[in-house]
């Protein structure tokens, strides 16, 4: 059979930008506006020259089967030679990136809205990686202009058996669809980076029990090849593990608020370690014996310094580090004290690609949940957690180490960052503009520097004496308050949301002061957070008295 490329007329939409990473909006809002998925699908292929492979998968949350059954007839009709989709569509994020770089693939259509939640009232999200595994330039000015879109709308597939098929297509064109295993390209990778006979011996002796939540995302099938088959754990030390379309009812972002589950079974004190990931598995949340919190930030540094202790960077050396903007500067330290350099960059994930595929970085993070490496080109959860665990691998040989001493360790070398975050969630919109025009009034008068801010001397707190105050690099990047002891107060809004606004304040402090290490860091960034909530008037502009999520 020969299928006919039929060519569609359609009206474009003028808010098809991607945010920090891909296109989100809420399922309602897409099934509503007639064509919005197949512009967006067209708009991709109109941006791109190469048309060879193009891989595709995504979180498995509800709409995907219709989206992916759009992928493939819309690819036909473009000239695609042949299309890769994990079985029953599913692949996590960093697998996509993984595939994309094994199979030398044009680029990936990955259908997530990552850490957003899931189901008929909930959000969908379409992202596109360019070659290099990575985020690639948006395609909003194709959107804008787009006037019809080429779709074989015969041509059925069926995506839950893994097999290949080549179909033809008018003007003597072959398409080929290739379902393919969603974990094995993956697998392999992390095998070629971690000593797993190491980490499965280590696991293995049983009085180090860990607990890995996938929030019933992408996950927990790879987690379950890893810790069940790998190393030969019992699936009891796995939750939410399997792929639900509303991850049942869950909010797929792992952090202390919407992973509270996890958070709660490792407060018994039962088990070592422990992990969440978010819905597509590109962020992740690590947790220590007692429900102990270990901050992104203060993940991504102790990875960075323990980083030669894994096989993969024993190989290829390690090149430098970077953290986005907002991060707190643990990694610095450990640059400054590695002979390293360390890059700062805005917020979303495309900006570590260049550092690395100049060999400038081995390992970047931010501080919301993503922490990845060169060996793909985006943040990857199961990488973090065996990295962690390849490090209580190594440094409970002899003797246990946990995940808090660890920590602590670093501390005593590096100093410890005390962070937190705070988001303001589905907030109005023009509240969180004026905000932020509010902030910048401060920019542009620097109306701050050299501003004090007394408090009462205490172990825990100290006089803050503004040193800069500046929207960092790219406009509307952020707002930063940089005081001269090096603490910072910093806000935005995130790009990540399907509707209305989310605002995020950071709060970071730096400190050398071993007495502090203990104190628990509400009480250490006290100060600094009534400052930023008095300067920034978020009640006022936002109407809330709280955050919805404290990290």
């Amino acid at each position: 059979m020969v299928y006919k490329i039929q060519q569609v007329e359609t009206t474009s939409y003028s808010d098809q930008k991607p945010g920090t990473s891909g296109l989100r909006k809420q399922v309602k809002y897409l099934t509503s506006k007639i064509n919005y998925v197949e512009n967006f699908i067209q708009s991709i292929y109109n941006a791109i020259d190469d048309k060879s492979v193009i891989v595709c998968g995504g979180d498995g949350r509800f709409y995907s089967d219709a989206v992916i059954d759009k992928v493939v007839k819309i690819s036909a009709a473009n000239g695609i030679e042949k299309l890769i989709i994990g079985k029953n569509g599913i692949l996590s994020t960093p697998a996509v990136s993984s595939i994309i770089r094994e199979k030398k693939a044009s680029g990936g259509i990955i259908l997530t809205a990552s850490h957003n939640p899931g189901g008929p009232d909930g959000d969908f999200g379409i992202k596109f990686n360019g070659k290099n595994g990575g985020p690639a330039t948006e395609i909003f000015e194709e959107s804008k202009s787009i006037k019809s879109y080429s779709i074989c709308k015969d041509l059925e597939v069926k995506i839950d058996q893994i097999e290949s098929k080549t179909f033809e297509i008018e003007n003597n064109k072959k398409f080929t669809v290739e379902i393919i295993d969603s974990i094995e390209t993956y697998l392999n990778l992390m095998k070629e980076i971690f000593d797993f006979n190491k980490i499965k011996t280590f696991l293995s002796k049983g009085d180090f029990n860990i607990l890995i939540d996938s929030l019933n995302g992408v996950m927990g099938p790879y987690t379950e090849k890893v810790f069940v088959d790998e190393f030969g754990l019992d699936k009891k030390c796995l939750r939410n593990y399997k792929p639900l379309p509303d991850f049942g009812g869950l909010h797929p972002d792992p952090n202390l608020t919407y992973a509270k589950g996890l958070l709660d079974e490792m407060k018994t004190g039962v088990y070592d370690f422990g992990a969440a990931f978010d819905g597509d598995g590109d962020r992740n949340m690590i947790l220590g014996k007692d429900g102990f919190f270990v901050t992104p930030s203060d993940s991504l540094a102790v990875i960075g310094a323990n980083l030669k202790l894994i096989p993969y960077f024993k190989k290829t050396g390690v090149h430098g580090f970077a953290r986005s903007m907002p991060t707190a500067p643990a990694i610095d330290q450990v640059a400054k004290k590695l002979g390293l350099k360390c890059f700062e960059v805005p917020t979303g994930w495309k900006f570590f690609g260049n550092l690395m595929d100049e060999k400038l970085i081995s390992l970047c993070g931010e501080e919301s949940f993503g922490t990845g490496s060169d060996h793909i080109r985006e943040k990857d959860g199961l990488w973090t957690v065996l990295c962690w665990l390849s490090i209580l691998a190594e440094k409970g040989t002899n003797d246990r180490a946990s995940v808090s001493e660890i920590v602590n360790e670093h501390w005593k070398i590096y100093g410890r960052n005390f962070f937190t975050r705070y988001d303001y969630e589905n907030c109005e919109t023009k509240g969180c503009d004026l905000l932020m025009e509010h902030l910048n009034n401060y920019v542009q008068n620097k109306s701050l520097e050299n501003k004090l801010f007394p408090t009462n001397i205490t172990d825990l707190s100290q006089c803050y004496v503004v040193e800069k105050v500046d929207n960092f690099e790219y406009l509307d990047c952020g707002i930063r308050i940089i005081f001269k002891d090096g603490s910072r107060i910093i806000l935005r809004l995130s790009g990540t949301g399907s509707t209305n606004a989310t605002l995020r304040l950071y709060i970071d402090r730096y400190t050398k002061n071993e007495f502090l290490y203990t104190e628990e860091t509400s009480k250490v960034l006290e100060t600094l957070v009534k400052i930023a909530l008095d300067l920034a008037k978020v009640e006022t502009f936002t109407g809330m008295k709280e955050p919805t999520v404290i990290t």
